[in-house]
């Protein structure tokens, strides 16, 4: 049993190190965002993320009730990342909004 547990150990902390690597591009794509009119949501491409990861899932062989709950959790964890995006989106705005902020009197 102490090797299986060591196993899920080793499994979950992978996920968090591919979880931050995601991070890091969602922390690229916003600032890319900024050249763009394409705003935080992009309700095309969430949909197409939830989509890809539950054939993934189903690909692997998961239970339906399992890919369910892998598209749930990716659409949430989506979601923070959208707030994120979307908080620092609005941090530019309102700092170049500012008087002076753009060398403006």
């Amino acid at each position: 049993m102490s090797q299986v547990r060591s196993e899920i150990d080793r499994i979950d902390n992978a996920l968090v190190d591919l979880i931050t690597e995601r991070y890091g591009y969602v922390d690229r794509a916003w600032q890319l965002k900024m050249s763009t009119r394409e705003g935080a949501v992009v309700q095309w491409r969430i949909q197409q993320v939830i989509d890809r990861v539950k054939a993934r899932a189903s690909e692997k062989g998961m239970p339906p009730e399992m890919i369910e709950m892998v598209g749930a959790q990716w659409r949430n964890m989506i979601g923070w990342f959208v707030q994120y995006e979307e908080e620092k989106l609005r941090q530019v705005q309102d700092s170049s909004d500012k008087p002076g902020a753009n060398g403006g009197a």
